[in-house]
Formats: C-alpha cells, structure tokens, sequence
C-alpha cells in the first residue's frame, strides 16, 4: 500500500515540474552539466545508452533542460528509473547544481550513495530506491529545497539522522524503509514539520519511539511495520490528528491500546504480533473512519464489542490468534461492508448466528481453531453469504458429522478448509456444486466411503488435500483429468485474500502468501483405506508438483507415463502393495526432490540417473526385491510403522489464516503429523 501513495505523489510531483521545461534538439548545453553528465556516464557499466560525443545533453535519454534562458542550457531533471543501469552513482552529478529531480530508481546500481548529492540546493526529488546502495547515509546534508527522499529498497545500515529536515522546511516525504538502519528513532524527527508520510519499515530499529514524533501534525502515514520497537504505544499518538494509516505491525510493543482513536481519522492501522493486551479500545471499537483493523497475534482478551452501528466504513477485520472469549457476536453482522473476516484462533464458542446470513460483501471468513458447534447450522447460515469465496474452519465441530442430504449452494467458493474436525460422515454431494474451487482440505478428519468422480469437473482445482481419512474403494480414474493440475493457466487467476496464508514444512522452512496460487501444486490421498492401481493418467497432470498417496492399499505397478509430470518434487508411494519395477523413465523427473517407494513389493535395479542418487536409503528401503547402491547393507525387511508418527517427508498441517496485512508475521502453530503442507494463521 506504501508504494501507491509514494509512486502517486512521485507522480504529482513529476506533473508539477512539467511545464517549464521542453525538449528540443536546438538546446545546447551548459558545459559543466556536459562534463558532469559524460563522468556519470563512465561510471555506468551498462544500460545507459547515451552519445556522448554529442554535447547536445538535453537530447540524451533521461535528461531535462529548463527553456529559461535562450543562452545554455541548464540539467534540471535526470530520470532513469527502471533502465536497468548496472555501476555506482558518481559524484559528479553534484555538479548539476539546477538539478530539481533526480530518479534512479529500480536499477542495479551499487556502492555509496555520493555525500555532495545531499548538498544540491535546488533539489526537490531524489529517488534512489530498489537498488544496492550501501553504508550508512551520508552525514551534513543540506537540501534547502528537498520535498520527496526515497531510497528504501537498499543495503544501507547505521544509525537514522533526520537532519534533512534541519536544512529544509519543505520535506513531505521520507522512505527509509527496507534497509538495515539499526538503533533508535532518533527524537529530531520531530523537526520534520511539513512531513505527511513516513516509511521506517523492515529495518533493525529498537528502543521506544520518541514523544517528539507525536509533534508531527501534517503526519498522514506512518510505517514502522517489521521493526523492534518497543515499550507501549503513547496517549500522545492522539495528536497525530491527520493520521490516516498506521502500521506498527511485527514489533515488541507491549501493555494496552490506548483509548485516544476518537482524536484520529484513521482509516488503516495495522498492529499485529505486538504484545498488546487487554481490551479492545472503545473509541477503536466506535471509530466511523476505520477501514482496515488488523490486530492479529497479540493477547488481547475480553468480548468482541464491535460498534458495527457506529463502524460504517470497516471492510476488513483481524482479530486473529489472541485471547477473546465468548460466543460470536451478532453484531458483527452489521457490519454491512465486511469483506474480510479472521476471528482464528481465540476462545470463542457456540453456534454461527443466524444473523451472519447478512454479510453479504464477506469474502474471506476464517473462524478456526475456536471451539464452535453445529456445523450444519453454520453451513446452512453462511452459505448466503453470496460472495464468500473462501471459509476456513478447521479445529472446530469436533466429532460432528458432516452434512449430506442437504442441498447447500456455495457456488462462489474458491478455498475450503475444514481439517482436524474429526468430522464422521462421507465427502457431501452438496459439495459438488462448488465447481469454482481451487483449494480443498478435508485432511484429518474421520469421513470414509469412496472418493466423489465429480472432483474432474472441477476445473481450477490444484490442491486437494484428503489425507487422514477412512477413505476406501479405488482413486477415481477422473482426478487424472483435473485441468487445474495440467494447465495452470486456468487457476492462476488466485484468490488474494484479506490476510496471508502460511505453510509449514517438516524441516522448519515458513513460506508465506497473501492468496492461495502461492501453494504448490498438490494432491494428498495419503493415509486411507484405498485400493486398486495406480492410473497411468497421472502422468497428464503436468503442472501437479506434490503426488502423496502413501499408506494405502494401492498395488499393480508404477507407470512408465508418470515421467509425464514433469513438474512433481514431491512422489510419496510408501506403504502400499507396489510390485514389478521402478520405471526408468522416472529418471527424467529433473525437479524431484523427495521421493519414497518403502515398504512395498518393487524389485529389480534402483535407477541411478537423474535425481536417484540423492535420495537416502530410507526411500527404498522395505523392498525385498530391490538392488541399488542406494540400499544400506542390511536394509529392514519388515514395516513396523506408526501411523500417527511422522518422518522426514510428513508436514504440520492446518489451515488457518496467517498474520496481518501484509507485514511481518511470526507465530506458533498447533503441531499434528500429516503428509501434507501446513495452512497456519497466527
């Protein structure tokens, strides 16, 4: 969101500047600015593509005269932003002293950033972010004329000095974020009278913020998301009565909220995994202006007691992985312009309310990990809820059983999570109407009969996870025709969500996405009752990157055709009745990196090319038949196993939301052993 307001105020800034100055290929250069240019130039080693042999400068590629003077020609601006300009910044562009705009964004440049810039007195924009910049900021400056500073998206380091602000009164703007500045918030920011927005985001920062921060009255945004700020949040933010987003996200603030948000026209605040506590705020909790509340992974406690009344603009609220109790409230309900919803993770019981049935702008809904009841109910409700295209509801309505002779309609529906439920029942038809699915987790529950052929009609479906059931009978043939795991094209429209989702691997690794084409490819079967072969349609699904169908039943012989899935990584086949050989082709499986065939009937020759000589022994191992240099000297004949303990290729599963809007996000997941990823929501 920072970089709209930044690239939009660049923007008006750039327009504004327009006017005055033209192009024309009459212009002839001051000499100095020619001489300052062509030093430049050597020291670019590639990208720029100028003439210098034609000291008509104000024709190069970037360059801006002013059309003051009918002598020459002064640089006024130099914008190369995106030319992919590899090389360091050389001083000699502090010889353009008419300089008003410099633009250097989104290249490769490296190095230090000259300290003589910093002294060009008329300069207005300097924009130097998204490259390899270097060291600490340049000490001294003096831009009398400065207004918009942005060189986040770099490698500088050292402590902040805010003594811009000292040399110029005019400064609106300043990113610093993205980088890796450490200690304090230095107190002379207070001196940036004119500031409007303030990014000092994804740094190293620490210690508390400075009481001469809430002195900045024009302050419309503040960024310090990704920090380690401390201490509580000051009363005096109050003053900040401009403030219109705020995002104090992944930090150590501490102790209450404080009651001052009726003083605020806050429209955006973000201040999740904090350690805040207490209640919620009653002048929050009543603010007309909020749009986006974000208050994930915290300890808050006490009931919900949302205002939705008063609360007319909210569409997206995070009250996720903290310590509210009580059942959920029917007032949520009037909160007519809710799209996103994440109450995870808290200690919330009873039913759905019926009044849920009016969120008809809801979008995204995740109320797992609370202790609910009635799924049947909560599905009848929420199903008018006519927009909704994702429902996450995991650890709730334990030992129910899942709805079937219903005619439930959730037409829209992108993503489905209802795991560790220990829902009895089988896979409802109902479902099959929801034909806009790309993401089904039904793992970890108890449902048995056979799995639904109608899943092919499915077309933007790529992952399924079914792991941890009773299923029985044969994989239906038709899951071999799924579109979404042949032409990704088809689900690569994702579904962005309101709140990130998380994934869990085994090995510890924590991916993160802010919607759900993020997740790899997958489809889990694992852990079930299911018989008969294994397809040789398989080897259709191209785009498919995770094939888990271990502990079964499965026998007949691995297909030649499964080299067809060229994209898999991960191809768990352990603990069936396999028999005959490894195909050779699988050797040409150049992305697999996890692969297991123990514990079946396989026999013959190991494969030795492509990626076979880097899996361990434990991938064949169970195997009486089998003869490689892969096998230990005395590999065991036997399979005693556990279902319920994990190896080297299970996951922690769970779907959940994750931490708020797009900031940074740690937490700590309930650990259950599947195969399968982790959806997680802290």
């Amino acid at each position: 969101m920072q970089y709209s307001y930044l690239r939009f105020t660049f923007i008006l800034l750039t327009i504004s500047f327009k006017a005055p100055f033209t192009r024309s290929e009459n212009f002839i250069c001051n000499s100095n600015d020619v001489r300052s240019l062509t030093s430049f130039s050597s020291s670019i080693d590639d990208g720029l593509h100028w003439n210098t042999s034609d000291s008509n400068c104000c024709t190069w590629i970037g360059v801006t005269c002013d059309n003051s003077s009918v002598s020459s020609k002064r640089v006024v601006r130099l914008e190369l932003g995106s030319k992919r300009l590899k090389g360091i910044i050389s001083e000699s562009l502090a010889g353009l002293d008419q300089l008003s705009i410099l633009n250097l964004s989104q290249n490769f440049l490296h190095g230090y950033l000259p300290a003589r810039l910093l002294h060009l007195q008329n300069l207005e924009i300097i924009d130097s972010s998204d490259n390899d910049l270097v060291g600490p900021l340049p000490g001294g400056s003096n831009l009398s004329s400065i207004r918009y500073v942005d060189i986040s998206r770099n490698n500088f380091n050292g402590s902040l000095d805010a003594a811009l602000c000292e040399s110029s009164s005019y400064i609106h703007t300043l990113n610093l974020g993205n980088n890796y500045f450490t200690g304090e918030v230095p107190a002379n920011f207070g001196r940036c009278s004119s500031l409007q927005q303030l990014f000092l985001n994804d740094n190293h920062l620490s210690g508390n913020l400075p009481k001469s921060l809430w002195q900045l009255q024009n302050l419309r945004i503040l960024h310090l998301q990704h920090n380690l700020v401390s201490g509580p949040l000051n009363d005096e933010i109050g003053k900040l009565s401009n403030l219109v987003e705020l995002d104090i996200s992944s930090n150590k603030f501490s102790g209450i909220l404080p009651d001052v948000f009726e003083r605020l026209k806050l429209e955006n605040f973000f201040a999740s995994s904090n350690n805040f506590s207490g209640h919620l705020p009653m002048s929050l909790v009543n603010s007309p202006y909020i749009l986006i509340l974000n208050l994930n992974n915290n300890t808050l406690n006490g009931p919900i007691n949302l205002n939705c009344s008063a609360m007319v603009r909210l569409t997206s609220l995070d009250l996720g992985s903290n310590n509210l109790h009580g059942p959920l409230p029917d007032v949520i309900s009037s909160c007519q312009r809710l799209t996103n919803l994440n109450l995870a993770r808290n200690n919330l019981g009873g039913e759905v309310p019926f009044a849920f049935k009016n969120l008809q702008a809801l979008r995204s809904l995740s109320l797992s990990n609370n202790s609910l009841v009635n799924i049947s109910s909560a599905l009848a409700i929420l199903q008018h809820c006519r927009n909704l295209t994702s429902l996450f509801l995991s650890f709730n309505f334990h030992g129910e059983q899942m709805p079937r002779n219903v005619n439930f309609h959730f037409r829209n529906l992108r993503a489905l999570a209802i795991p560790y439920c220990e829902l009895t029942g089988s896979i409802p038809t109902w479902l099959s109407g929801s034909k806009l699915l790309q993401l089904l987790d039904l793992s970890w529950n108890r449902l048995c009969g056979t799995i639904p052929f109608w899943f092919h009609e499915f077309k933007y479906l790529f992952y399924m996870d079914l792991s941890n059931n009773s299923f029985t009978g044969e994989i239906p043939e038709s899951l071999t025709e799924l579109q979404g795991l042949i032409n990704m094209k088809l689900s690569s429209e994702g579904l962005s969500l309101g709140f990130p989702l998380f994934s869990f691997v085994a090995d510890g690794a924590k991916l993160k996405y802010k919607g759900i084409w993020g997740f790899r490819p997958t489809l889990d079967l694992s852990y079930n009752k299911l018989t008969g072969p294994l397809w040789p349609g398989f080897g259709n699904l191209k785009e498919l990157h995770v094939l888990k169908l271990k502990e079964n039943h499965l026998s007949a012989t691995i297909p030649d055709s499964f080299s067809g899935m060229t994209n898999l990584e991960v191809l768990d086949l352990s603990y069936n009745d396999l028999s005959g050989e490894i195909p050779l082709s699988l050797e040409k499986l150049s992305f697999l990196s996890k692969f297991s065939i123990a514990y079946n009937q396989l026999q013959g020759d190991i494969p030795t090319g492509g990626q076979f000589l880097t899996f361990p022994p434990s991938s064949f191992e169970g195997n009486k038949g089998l003869r490689g240099q892969q096998l230990t000297p005395f590999q065991p004949q036997q399979a005693p196993h556990d279902v319920q303990l994990a190896d080297e290729e299970m996951t922690i599963i769970g779907l959940q939301f994750g931490v708020g809007i797009m900031t940074g996000f740690l937490f700590t997941v309930t650990l259950c052993f599947a195969s399968g990823w982790v959806f997680a929501k802290t």
